[in-house]
């Protein structure tokens, strides 16, 4: 790790734009160990054979029709980072904020939060379904990464099965790109939400009812992956649940500070909230009712209904 060149990329900020996302992926590598890929031709056939079970696994369990994303990658950190930039900057830079009265300063520092956050996230994230939200012909274009030096860390610290790990992070990432293949509306529904945001930010208006149906819409597609994942594994899974639930819960005072603020707390919140929602769909019925909830934008659960599943029930099923 440099921390003097994360410094000077930070500092060099340059651009018309409010942050420099070139020096964002600067200093996010500078800072973050790219971990190795040791990986041997058996390594590489057990992801493969995992994101096929997965997919053969939820195809039939739950009765959802979908394909497998072209691109799944086994990537290191800083492979991360690159892929992710694009990403943020193609969202954040709808915003388009004024810069400022010192625009060199403003922009360093919008850069170096932006540098931060997508560090602390890379040494983190251990898979990622990416539907590549507004993104020119994004429908024919998502992604899945599987960040192999974190998978492997991970399983270390929780005692677990590196194999059986990896393999139950699959079924979580292949259960994403479930839904959005039984929903090509989401990804729209996804972009027009954003979009509708952030023109209110970038008009210094906070409307509430944008960030509740965004916060809604992402519990059940968190809530139903738990589901899915859970319901599809073909081991059991509870010991991993239980450690992966208490690692997002723990960390330093440091670490629980930086997921609050970058609303990782949100996201640990949106799983369960949103899991609790589906059990007790799956409970009263079954699977393929759950499943109703992609059918069309309108059958996506409201805040009361997240806390009441039988209105849902009522007013879908």
């Amino acid at each position: 790790m440099n921390f003097y060149r994360a410094v000077r990329a930070v500092t060099d900020a340059s651009g018309e734009g409010p942050v420099d996302w070139v020096a964002v992926g600067d200093a996010a590598k500078a800072v973050t160990a790219p971990g190795t890929l040791d990986l041997t031709p058996a390594d590489e056939r057990a992801y493969a054979a995992d994101v096929r079970a997965a997919r053969d696994q939820i195809r039939s369990v739950a009765g959802v029709d979908f394909d497998l994303p072209e691109t799944v990658e086994i990537q290191n950190r800083h492979h991360w980072i690159d892929a992710n930039v694009v990403t943020f900057e193609r969202i954040l830079d709808l915003l388009e904020p004024e810069v400022g009265l010192m625009p060199g300063i403003a922009r360093s520092l919008n850069t170096g939060s932006m540098a931060f956050a997508v560090g602390f996230l890379a040494n983190n994230v251990l898979g990622q379904y990416d539907p590549r939200l507004l993104s020119p012909g994004a429908a024919n274009d998502h992604s899945l990464y599987f960040v192999h030096p974190n998978i492997r860390r991970v399983s270390r610290q929780l005692d677990a099965d590196e194999d059986r790990f990896r393999r139950w992070i699959a079924f979580h990432e292949v259960s994403h790109a479930a839904e959005f293949g039984a929903a090509p509306w989401l990804t729209d529904h996804l972009e027009d939400l954003i979009e509708t945001t952030l023109r209110d930010l970038s008009a210094a208006r906070f409307n509430r009812d944008d960030f509740l149906a965004i916060d809604t819409t992402m519990t059940a597609v968190e809530g139903y992956a738990e589901l899915l994942m859970d319901r599809t594994f073909d081991e059991e899974y509870e010991d991993l649940r239980r450690k992966l639930d208490a690692r997002r819960r723990g960390g330093g005072p440091i670490a629980q500070l930086i997921r609050r603020l970058l609303g990782l707390g949100r996201k640990r919140r949106q799983y369960e909230r949103g899991k609790d929602f589906f059990e007790a769909v799956v409970d009263a019925r079954d699977l393929r009712t759950a499943n109703l909830v992609w059918e069309r934008p309108e059958n996506l659960p409201t805040d009361d209904e997240l806390r009441n599943p039988t209105r849902w029930l009522t007013r879908v099923a």
